[in-house]
């Protein structure tokens, strides 16, 4: 793993990178009507979230604290994808396509 300097030279970089991967995330989300594309989106904006937190990590030095951070969302993130995979093949499963209008029909 690269050491502080590595992030402080190129944060501006990095930044901008993970500012993309959130906006794309952010559309995904917002404009797509199929569940896999709104996960995708999803996956986005916490990879985004995870790059800004070591960044920031690097930048103030606190880089034990910033890898926990990470770890955290990391953990959660799996634990939210799974669930959110497990509605999504269960639409498919049942109606045969993924798209965010029938879930309302979900019963149980």
């Amino acid at each position: 793993m690269r050491d502080a300097a590595f992030w402080l030279a190129h944060y501006r970089l990095v930044a901008s990178g993970a500012g993309a991967l959130f906006i794309a995330g952010l559309y995904c989300i917002v404009f797509s009507r199929n569940l896999l594309r709104i996960l995708i989106g999803a996956e986005l904006l916490t990879k985004a979230v995870t790059l800004l937190l070591v960044l920031a990590g690097a930048v103030t030095g606190r880089v034990a604290l910033a890898e926990a951070l990470v770890i955290t969302v990391i953990v959660l993130e799996v634990v939210a994808v799974a669930v959110a995979a497990g509605i999504v093949v269960g639409v498919y499963r049942h109606h045969g396509a993924a798209r965010v209008r029938l879930l309302t029909e979900l019963k149980g």
